[in-house]
């Protein structure tokens, strides 16, 4: 299947005004709108061959010119098997950034799924574990959100002191 197929079968399904397609140097990309994503990405899987979940990662658009909302989520697919790569990419939006996990699809969106809730506060509805893993589960904020201060918000106090042993 070419991706000018997958396109074709996506347009199909969901309708041409929901995919948006586009290209950035060799990365085939397409935006849906959030209500899509969990049916597209099993249309993808399912029909299309993308058996693999590259990377699940986020970006706080905040300020950005022509910024669709606040933060953009895209998963990176590829198919094993013919070696095509997919960029499909959508967007959420304060007070509630929700989407839905593709736990079920790809067990390793489960630790990306975790990262992105930890640093952007995106939840993933049906995660089976969703919970802080890079900061502590006392952390309140959100480090990776545009609107949270560089050095922090003063809760350096709350972290245990790490040092090194001298040898």
């Amino acid at each position: 299947m070419t991706h000018d197929e997958v396109l074709k079968l996506l347009r199909d399904r969901f309708g041409a005004d929901a995919i948006t397609p586009s290209q950035f140097r060799d990365n085939q990309r397409v935006t849906i709108p959030a209500e899509y994503v969990l049916a597209v990405l099993e249309t993808l899987k399912r029909d299309a061959g993308f058996d693999f979940l590259s990377d699940l990662s986020a970006a706080d658009y905040l300020h950005y010119p022509n910024a669709r909302d606040r933060f953009g989520v895209w998963y990176v697919l590829a198919n094993t098997i013919t070696g095509m790569r997919l960029v499909v990419k959508t967007w959420v939006n304060d007070p509630d950034p929700t989407l839905p996990s593709v736990y079920a699809l790809w067990n390793g969106a489960d630790w990306m799924e975790r990262e992105v809730y930890d640093m952007y506060g995106i939840v993933f509805e049906g995660h089976p574990d969703l919970r802080r893993v890079l900061m502590p589960d006392e952390y309140t904020a959100f480090p990776l959100r545009k609107d949270y201060p560089m050095r922090g918000k003063g809760e350096r106090h709350n972290f245990a002191v790490i040092t090194r042993a001298e040898s």
